[in-house]
């Protein structure tokens, strides 16, 4: 791969010698220009301090090689942009990279850094994760500094890495969160699984995966799970009209986050709270799910990632945050592991922990993700 493969928007080298790491273009880097993936925004000065997370990146010696792409404005899932171009998907050509996060996802997948740093507001971590066959963590909301992530008010975003394991994602996390210990389990998970309407093809994906993997299911519920991607929605809604509505008189805004923006305006504030009493009742809900088990279960997108022909209507490829985007109303952290479904193609296994509680949901995850392992070792007759 080369530098047209619209990854990495800007190349540079800063820091130490240690892990290699790029920074989403929301995410404030002292003497570079932020601007969110937009033309509205090519003209933006540069910023004249790091972000908190990028001082600490640098602080620990790690060497950050670029500024990742994105789906303009991060208000969008898909990853294309017609500004910056489209992130190339290194393990899946043909398919959409994900968004909004979608040249942090691909830096991991084509082995460009160690961890890169992403942000999910609606999924736009675990969602180009999931697209691009590598880990995505949302850190609990609030528990990783946004100091100099754009934008500035929001109550849904979260700064979160990417890495090819969950071992690194637990580095990149002991380096952006002071407060982060890692911890081990000493059990295999129990894991309460949570019916959702998924396709055949990624059902029986996930399915399989969990069967072979040494965890222990029990079912668990959400009552509230559809009414809150409706109010997520009303709700990121408001808050990005608030931070970038202003910039859809520029003629350089890319026509489909223009719309939503647009369409984003005429959220009431009936509608709003609404929103905010949906967020409340399924918040207690997810915690009352979490009672007795290490971790919710359930896949990262209902279906496998559209084809970049596929996905041409920008409002209607939405619907693949359906099982995302839950977690980031309620503020719970949650991380997406790689799988593939039996034709090959990208699927993942999303869990969700309870609120603070990220080195365990984590230490979750690694469990899971070595059953995995062993799981493919012996399917192809590997022994370790």
């Amino acid at each position: 791969m080369d530098g047209d493969d619209a990854i990495l928007i800007e190349r540079f080298d800063l820091g130490g010698d240690g892990l290699r790491v790029a920074i989403k273009d929301t995410i404030d880097i002292a003497g570079h220009a932020t601007r969110g993936g937009s033309g509205a925004l090519a003209d933006a000065p540069a910023a004249t301090e790091h972000a908190e997370v990028v001082a600490r990146v640098l602080d620990a010696g790690c060497r950050i090689v670029g500024r990742a792409n994105m789906h303009e404005l991060a208000y969008g899932v898909t990853g294309i942009n017609a500004h910056t171009g489209t992130a190339l998907n290194p393990r899946f050509p043909d398919r959409i990279p994900g968004g909004s996060s979608s040249g942090s996802a691909a830096a991991v997948a084509a082995g460009y850094a160690d961890f890169t740093l992403g942000s999910d507001t609606g999924g736009s971590i675990r969602i180009p994760a999931c697209c691009c066959g590598v880990v995505g963590f949302k850190p609990s909301f609030g528990r990783v500094s946004r100091k100099g992530a754009a934008p500035a008010v929001t109550s849904l975003d979260c700064v979160g890495p990417f890495a090819d394991d969950v071992v690194t994602v637990i580095r990149a996390m002991e380096i952006i969160d002071p407060t982060f210990v890692a911890e081990t389990l000493d059990h295999a998970p129990v894991l309460g699984s949570l019916a959702v309407e998924a396709s055949g093809e990624v059902a029986d994906a996930v399915a399989g995966a969990l069967a072979t993997s040494g965890v222990a299911l029990t079912d668990r519920a959400v009552p509230g799970f559809v009414d809150a991607f409706d109010a997520g929605i009303k709700i990121i809604a408001a808050e990005t009209w608030a931070a970038f509505g202003a910039l859809t008189a520029s003629p350089a805004m890319g026509a489909d986050v223009r719309a939503r923006l647009l369409a984003a305006s005429k959220v009431t504030a009936e509608e709003l709270a609404a929103a905010e009493a949906v967020r409340s009742r399924v918040s207690a809900a997810v915690d009352a799910a979490l009672a007795g088990v290490d971790a919710l279960v359930l896949p990262t997108m209902p279906d496998v990632p559209p084809t970049l022909e596929e996905a041409t209507d920008a409002r209607a490829a939405i619907s693949i945050t359906a099982l995302v985007r839950i977690f980031n109303l309620t503020g719970h952290p949650a991380v997406s592991l790689p799988i593939r479904t039996a034709r090959g193609l990208p699927a993942g296994i999303q869990l969700v922990g309870r609120k603070g509680d990220d080195a365990r949901l984590l230490a979750v995850a690694a469990a899971l993700e070595a059953g995995l392992a062993h799981r493919d070792a012996s399917a192809s007759g590997r022994s370790d």
